[in-house]
């Protein structure tokens, strides 16, 4: 293995999937009012050119600033949300990919030139997988302005019929949790500190559904009237729903007594075998409640996931992209029942992939949690958001592993997140 080779691949890969996602879009498409949970893409792909700028030239190096005065703008932390949308805050365009690719080249030479030490491919891996992330949320962005799906997208092959394979029956007993790393083995366990440290976590058995939940069976609860019994909400539930009034998922309709979903900029007929997708924490909590299910902790999911071999991904310990709906290919549009070459070691099969999976865990540090290089990774996010587990078919295969823990506000709707259920 060469990991310089590598790393430049992925570089590679990772710029070519940012610059698509800008590409094909007018420029008043890039120029849109203030949304909360999205961010103007031009501000997305300056942040990622500043974040490998300070984490790998400035840190390894000691580089001067490439941009002399603009650190304030390209720091997601010292400009609030709501100026990254005013009018001649953020660069143009032009400047903008200007500077952009730039910091890529410089990059890309001293991983070419300089000794691959566990600091520097530790840095050049956090920047990229960084970087990742912003893909992820330039998906969501598109979809949720109506945009055209990306050139990525395929039209995925029938697998299944979106029928449930039941639950999978998990035995008590002792499941590890979490990943350890060390100090040169990056290249194959990189973490990040919300993974850290690893320890083992003792079950009692339960049993949790080897699907999704799909678009079939949520559309029982909406017809069964689910979202207007109060006795299927708690109290945040209901909060949640007195704040944001519906009787469906935010991305359907009903025309002529058939239901429909918007797919980027294309209404067409809800897929009935396909796993439901942009509901919050609280309408797949009070789905569980009408369904006499509940949501999986985050500690049962992950040894639904692992097993207790605790193996990096369901199927085993390499990724392969072929058991997955990711990377912006299928973009959810798979039968819940299909890709059983990457079922878990207890049957479950799309653990990874398709959809973010609501746990019903809060999101917390583990015991003897230690900031990472950079520190609002996860801090800004313990306390108040839910986790969730598995990636989704935004999100990218090199990111995603069985220990990988998201934190999702409970109320979010626009990132592409579903769930499974247990057994009470």
């Amino acid at each position: 293995m060469n990991i310089k080779q590598d790393l430049l691949l992925e570089l590679d890969i990772t710029d070519q999937r940012a610059r698509a996602l800008l590409d094909d879009l007018e420029d008043q498409q890039l120029s849109v009012p203030c949304q909360s949970g999205i961010n103007p893409p031009i501000w997305e792909i300056g942040h990622a050119a500043f974040f490998y700028e300070v984490f790998v030239l400035r840190d390894l190096d000691g580089v001067s600033a490439r941009m002399p005065r603009f650190d304030e703008i390209w720091d997601s932390f010292e400009i609030p949300h709501r100026e990254r949308w005013q009018d001649g805050v953020v660069p143009d365009k032009g400047t903008t990919m200007a500077y952009y690719g730039r910091i890529l080249e410089e990059v890309h030479e001293r991983i070419t030139s300089q000794e691959l030490t566990p600091e520097a491919l530790y840095l050049y891996k956090y920047a990229i997988f960084h970087q990742h992330m912003h893909l992820e949320s330039l998906l969501w962005f598109r979809k949720t302005l109506g945009y055209s799906k990306p050139s990525s997208a395929e039209v995925p092959p029938r697998l299944g019929a979106g029928k449930s394979l039941g639950d999978a029956e998990i035995p008590a007993g002792e499941y590890p949790i979490g990943i350890e790393t060390n100090a040169g083995n990056e290249a194959t366990h990189f973490a990040f500190d919300n993974e850290k440290p690893g320890f083992d976590k003792t079950l009692d058995a339960f049993k949790i559904s080897k699907t999704l939940v799909s678009n079939r069976d949520y559309l029982r609860f909406v017809e069964g009237h689910g979202y207007e019994h109060e006795r299927h909400w708690s109290c945040g539930g209901k909060r949640w729903l007195a704040q944001s009034p519906t009787l469906h998922p935010c991305y359907w309709r009903k025309v002529d007594d058939d239901w429909q979903c918007r797919h980027f900029d294309a209404w067409q007929a809800l897929p009935r075998e396909t796993a439901v997708v942009h509901v919050s924490f609280w309408e797949a909590e009070a789905y569980c409640q009408w369904a006499g299910r509940r949501l999986p902790s985050e500690f049962e999911w992950e040894a639904a996931a692992r097993g207790e071999d605790g193996r990096l991904y369901p199927w085993g310990e390499l990724m392969d992209p072929g058991c997955v709906d990711m990377n912006a290919k299928a973009l959810g549009g798979v039968p819940v029942d299909a890709l059983e070459a990457g079922a878990s070691p207890y049957g479950c099969v799309q653990m990874l992939g398709t959809v973010w999976e609501w746990t019903s865990s809060q999101f917390l540090p583990y015991d003897g949690f230690k900031l990472d290089m950079y520190p609002y990774m996860s801090t800004l996010q313990f306390g108040d958001h839910k986790v969730a587990r598995g990636g989704s078919c935004a999100t990218s295969s090199c990111l995603i592993r069985n220990t990988y823990r998201q934190a999702y506000h409970p109320a979010r709707q626009d990132v592409f997140a579903g769930f499974r259920t247990c057994a009470l």
